[in-house]
């Protein structure tokens, strides 16, 4: 569900997005992969070197604090120069 919803207001924004849901457990396996370039999450997740940037999406999830939360998104998308 955030996935799809941050997927589709990316695109609007004129990003190329892929993206995948997966349980906590499943994070740190998958950010090891190098192919993604930032992780997203609604439950907390284990702890680890993830080794790209993660942002907590529970306000994108809920509609409150979904400006911050696109936001601090957009950060990590410019630091990353995407």
């Amino acid at each position: 569900m955030v996935a799809e919803k941050l997927r589709e207001t990316l695109e609007e924004k004129g990003y190329a997005v892929a993206t995948t849901e997966a349980n906590p457990n499943e994070a740190l396996s998958l950010a090891k992969t190098g192919k993604f370039d930032f992780i997203t999450y609604t439950s907390p997740l284990p702890d680890g070197d993830y080794g790209i940037p993660v942002v907590n999406a529970i306000g994108f999830l809920t509609g409150f604090g979904e400006d911050e939360f696109l936001e601090e998104v957009d950060g990590v998308l410019m630091a990353l120069e995407k």
